[in-house]
């Protein structure tokens, strides 16, 4: 694990054990391309059609801060007393990324919980912006 997942790793660790001390936890952390690491969870919401990933505060606090995203990572975990959980984006956050490029790096669920990054042309190698000319 290189420095910049355990920053973004302890720093989505500590969300979860303060903003859910007991019970589920899960948030997300993103590093910026000045070294910013923001942090962010679900809101909790009534209707899950209003529901939003963990990782969208984080992405539109560095809209608001005008900085590109270069790393992205999202964690949960069933209880306090269950191991952290690394999740990949969703298909729906990977298209988030994809307006800071292709070379953005987004930690990936493997079958031994390993804290991987692969790049968003990995994840999404046949994207739809080949048609365009745009190639991630």
């Amino acid at each position: 694990m290189d420095d910049i997942g355990k920053g973004l790793y302890k720093a989505a660790v500590d969300l979860i054990k303060s903003r859910y001390p007991t019970g589920w936890g899960g948030a997300a952390a993103v590093r910026t391309e000045s070294g910013h690491i923001l942090t962010s969870v679900a809101p909790d919401v009534k209707n899950d059609g209003l529901s939003l990933c963990m990782e969208v505060g984080a992405y539109l606090e560095a809209h608001k801060l005008n900085e590109a995203v270069t790393h992205s990572l999202c964690i949960c975990r069933e209880d306090e007393s269950s191991e952290f959980l690394i999740l990949s984006p969703c298909g729906i956050c990977q298209e988030r990324l994809v307006h800071w490029g292709g070379d953005v790096q987004a930690a990936i669920s493997t079958s031994d919980n390993a804290l991987i990054f692969k790049s968003l042309r990995e994840l999404m190698p046949h994207h739809w912006s080949v048609v365009n000319g745009a190639m991630l």
